[in-house]
């Protein structure tokens, strides 16, 4: 049997901890105000696996010089919804699409050997974000918008840089197995979403 050096043995304990050290209840910022409402709110599992994921896919899926695109649609997207819903504005279900978006990025992570246009795919982050930045807008709490804004912003970018940095260690030490790993990640993400939509 083949053991993993203890480099390789490092990497993974580090991409397994970040992707789920912090897996919680969806939307922990509930009761809380202001920059650490903003801090704490994709911390839910739904959110967080989503946004790993799309840093996942970003490397996986797309060329190596633009594997920051996908994380920079998610937030500018993310931003531009989140404000929208700031002011009231929504859509039924959203827990519901939510929780669909992270099968869609699992789907897309799975699949990300079968090579999509580059726009194609972008545009999907672009949507799916949307539905999350809803999410975000409508718990906006009375202390205002931008502190809170300021708070899930940072924390989306933390994730997504974590998406992006395991993903760009698994391309590196994993070479050989790398698409397996994407591919598994996706599955699970996909299967974590179902489940999802089963208990909203």
């Amino acid at each position: 049997m083949k053991y993993l050096s203890p480099t390789k043995m490092r990497v993974v304990s580090v991409v397994v901890f970040a992707l789920f050290a912090s897996a919680a209840q969806a939307h922990t910022g509930h009761g809380t105000s202001g920059l650490v409402a903003g801090l704490a709110h994709p911390f839910g599992l739904d959110h967080l696996l989503a946004m790993v994921a799309v840093g996942l896919w970003s490397v996986s899926a797309l060329p190596a010089s633009k594997a920051w695109w996908g994380p920079a649609t998610f937030m500018l997207s993310l931003t531009a919804s989140a404000a929208v819903g700031s002011m009231g504005l929504g859509l039924p279900n959203l827990e519901q699409l939510v929780s669909l978006s992270v099968v869609l990025f699992g789907v897309m992570l799975a699949l990300s050997r079968q090579k999509m246009p580059s726009a194609f795919g972008l545009g999907m982050v672009a949507l799916a974000a949307s539905l999350h930045g809803l999410a975000h807008g409508s718990e906006t709490p009375e202390t205002g918008f931008a502190t809170y804004a300021a708070g899930f912003l940072l924390a989306t970018a933390a994730l997504h840089f974590g998406g992006v940095t395991a993903g760009w260690s698994i391309r590196r030490y994993f070479s050989s197995n790398a698409t397996w790993i994407f591919m598994g990640f996706g599955s699970l993400c996909g299967g974590a979403g179902v489940y999802l939509f089963s208990q909203v």
